[in-house]
């Protein structure tokens, strides 16, 4: 766990539980405008053995548990909405340019708990429906400048309503591939790359996650079957995805808040299950679809608003902006520390 020496929280619990409500409302309401979302109701749960719940890196076990009046039917809590999403498209009748967004909660057991991880996650997911031929690296850095745009929007709004709160962002987002990473820091690990680059330009999207770098490892890990992470770019570089980050000045590092890409079609969902050895899932409910070309072209992401509630209100421990369940030596910590949670 990473806490700040001296730390003294910018405003009281009451006054961050109505800045958190702020924050989201300002947030979601411009996120929409900006990118032709409309707002749906998303599942806590899904029926196990589909292929709809995300895999997120492809180890990670959901919470199962069984329906009794649905004769002991197998469901999981959702780690995440990407590829309900995306069926929620086309069972809802959007059409190229039109996109959905919802509260997604879930539950990962497995995350390792600090000051920046919680089982407990709450991100806005949303999707958009895109033609075959916006299936471009333009395509995508488009949308992140435009996310972008909103989250400087939206730090603004905070630090009109709060006088010891001040802009720290930059005006624009810098878009560095994988590959650009791995040559100019090749001595480092990923993390520590994003650091580096995070901490010279304060705002950055990080293109490219998921595939085989030029020194054969990963930037860092991707499930096979929602983002194309393996499509060859005009740039020479591969995937059409990526992760924004920022400049986390309190805690001094690099500080993740985005999730994003454009998704398989059919071409590339085979080619990347074949590369990670996991041709077997073409047989489940989502993956027979996309195969054979029943559900949209589309682009979605995760945007985690514990983690920009977090960053607008300079805190430094997720648990001052969402309620979790903490091990006790954290706790001590925490308040030793001057550390709220709530």
């Amino acid at each position: 766990m990473n806490l700040p020496t001296d730390y003294a929280p910018c405003l009281s619990t009451r006054e961050v539980e109505a800045a958190i409500k702020d924050i989201k409302d300002f947030f979601q309401d411009n996120l929409a405008a900006a990118l032709g979302l409309e707002r749906v109701t998303g599942p806590l749960f899904v029926r196990s053995g589909t292929g709809v719940n995300d895999d997120l890196n492809g180890v990670e076990r959901p919470i199962r548990f069984n329906v009794k009046e649905d004769e002991n039917a197998p469901v999981e809590i959702v780690q995440s909405l990407a590829k309900w999403k995306r069926m929620a498209l086309r069972r809802y009748g959007f059409k190229p340019g039109e996109g959905l967004y919802t509260d997604m909660n879930a539950i990962r057991p497995d995350e390792t708990l600090d000051n920046l991880h919680s089982i407990y996650v709450d991100q806005w997911d949303w999707e958009k429906v895109i033609t075959p031929e916006q299936r471009t690296v333009e395509t995508l850095k488009d949308v992140v400048r435009s996310i972008y745009d909103v989250v400087c929007r939206t730090e603004f709004h905070v630090a009109s309503q709060h006088s010891n709160i001040r802009p720290v962002l930059p005006q624009e987002i810098t878009l560095v591939t994988s590959e650009e990473l791995c040559e100019r820091f090749p001595d480092l690990d990923p993390f520590d790359r994003e650091d580096r680059v995070c901490e010279e330009y304060g705002a950055v999207f990080v293109l490219g996650i998921g595939g085989d770098l030029q020194d054969g490892r990963f930037h860092d890990g991707r499930a096979p079957d929602y983002d194309d992470w393996s499509t060859l770019r005009p740039d020479g570089g591969r995937g059409l995805n990526g992760d924004i980050l920022l400049w986390n000045p309190v805690l001094g590092r690099r500080f993740e808040i985005s999730s994003m890409g454009i998704r398989v079609d059919a071409e590339s969902l085979t080619r990347q299950l074949e590369i990670r050895g996991m041709q077997d899932r073409a047989k489940l409910d989502f993956h027979r679809q996309l195969l054979a070309g029943e559900l949209p072209q589309s682009m979605g992401g995760g945007i985690g608003q514990s983690r920009l509630c977090m960053f607008f209100l300079r805190a430094c421990h997720v648990g001052e902006v969402a309620v979790g369940i903490w091990p006790e030596a954290m706790q001590r910590e925490c308040e030793q520390a001057g550390v709220t949670l709530l």
